[in-house]
């Protein structure tokens, strides 16, 4: 087997391990159809690579609104890699207690909304801070880690406590301990990581049984579609319209912000 069927045979594995995860795949499906079907928003949230997960939800194309994506460029803004706005900085801030408040400081937050949390790892301090911040507000935490590398790492925070522990529901990825999944020989490090794989596949799955479950309410999402599926005049319309659905609902987290009710 050579190294490019070595990484395809471990992405096979993490194929069943997603698949052996379908009860909560659909019990996460339900928690976030009740946010969007009551006109709220299933919040998102990573940090580092674990945003590309984030943008993977929404928007893109066959996805649709619902989703608040939080992603701070001060966390996850990776191309710089050195200098100013670097890899340093924003590794350093993942693990800085008290920001994830100055986060959601920004959102009028309710009971109706629910969140997807997103890191490999769980044991850096602003996922974990935000799942916490989350739960205090009753809203409901599902988060996707990797459940070997997680259980086998160290909470960044000081009592030790790790994202799942502030989850409602968790959901693992499937990857491997330290995420790298090819070992080269002549190489005494591993490479090419399978977090991501397993992350998307789970979005996917996850987005796949919401949408049957919103259709099947009366709400049929507005997907965000090619022109070549769709025709250009509704890839047109239905572009605009998950937009400005994306707009009122984002419009409702706003307008209470730092008031007494």
């Amino acid at each position: 087997m050579n190294l490019i069927e070595k990484y395809l045979q471990k992405c096979t594995e993490i194929i069943e391990t997603v698949k052996a995860q379908q009860k909560q795949i659909t019990q996460a499906a339900q928690i976030f159809a009740n946010t969007i079907l009551k006109g709220r928003m299933v919040h998102l949230f990573g940090s580092g690579h674990s945003r590309i997960l984030v943008e993977e939800m929404w928007p893109r194309y066959g996805s649709f609104p619902g989703f608040n994506p939080i992603v701070e460029l001060s966390l996850t803004f990776h191309n710089l890699v050195v200098g100013a706005n670097g890899q340093r900085q924003a590794m350093f801030l993942e693990n800085i207690s008290g920001l994830a408040d100055r986060i959601l400081r920004n959102f009028d937050l309710s009971e109706i909304d629910s969140a997807l949390l997103i890191s490999s790892s769980g044991c850096n301090i602003v996922p974990i801070e935000i799942a916490e911040l989350f739960q205090k507000k009753n809203i409901k935490v599902v988060s996707i880690i990797t459940k070997e590398h997680s259980e086998k790492s160290t909470s960044k925070r000081n009592d030790g406590k790790k994202l799942g522990d502030f989850s409602d529901l968790v959901l693992n990825t499937g990857a491997p301990l330290g995420d790298a999944m090819v070992s080269v020989p002549g190489l005494d490090t591993p490479v090419s990581p399978g977090s991501t794989v397993g992350g998307t596949l789970l979005i996917n799955c996850i987005k796949a049984e919401l949408a049957g479950l919103l259709t099947a309410a009366g709400q049929p999402p507005k997907v965000l579609s090619g022109a070549v599926v769709v025709g250009e005049e509704k890839a047109k319309t239905l572009f605009e319209s998950a937009y400005d659905e994306h707009a009122h609902r984002l419009a409702k987290l706003y307008e209470n912000v730092g008031k007494t009710l």
